[in-house]
């Protein structure tokens, strides 16, 4: 485990950008300009998997820190200090717990078990992708974000959505952001191929 340190006291806000399923080069030749509009003043970036090639990770660390879960789809991606299959650390006076997929849980039962197996413990948040499509929701005293795809929401290729998550004094808050909301124009010929 281990533990985030830009908040110099659990009051201080912390703003954790969230993404997954960018499939670059696979699927998208670059992420959109809009994921770095997104993530503006984010102190972490958390991307939950299917990221098939590091330079993405790269890309993002020039805005903010990285952590990433390794997904279905990154079994050629090299060895990477920022990558592993599941993280969980502790950020401000609350736990949370990243992975690539898992299924959504149908009971608290079921989702205590999950957590139990993936991370060894229960998390106030639990960060994950593999489907995306982009979900905040509480779950038993849970908040599940799931922030989607910035480059294929719900297996389409258009742009799509990324997630922030503001943590403030203990206070979880967590909302999805489309990405066609910021006034980037968006060229698909330079995004897709």
């Amino acid at each position: 485990m281990i533990t985030f340190e830009s908040a110099v006291s659990e009051t201080d806000p912390v703003r954790i950008g969230l993404i997954s399923d960018t499939h670059v080069p696979r699927d998208a030749k670059m992420l959109p300009p809009h994921v770095e509009e997104a993530f503006r003043a984010v102190d972490l970036i958390l991307h939950a998997g299917d990221i098939y090639d590091q330079t993405v990770l790269d890309e993002l660390e020039k805005i903010a820190p990285v952590l990433a879960a390794r997904g279905n789809g990154d079994i050629g991606l090299p060895e990477d200090r920022r990558v592993k299959c599941s993280h969980t650390f502790d950020v401000a006076g609350v736990s949370l717990g990243m992975t690539h997929g898992l299924d959504f849980p149908s009971s608290a039962e079921y989702c205590h078990r999950a957590m139990q197996r993936e991370f060894g413990r229960r998390v106030d948040v639990l960060v994950l992708g593999d489907t995306h499509v982009a979900m905040a929701e509480v779950f038993d005293g849970i908040h599940l974000v799931n922030p989607g795809s910035p480059t294929l929401p719900s297996n389409r290729y258009e742009l799509g959505t990324v997630a922030i998550l503001e943590i403030v004094a203990g206070a979880v808050a967590a909302r999805i952001v489309q990405l066609d909301e910021f006034p980037i124009p968006f060229h698909r010929h330079l995004i897709y191929h």
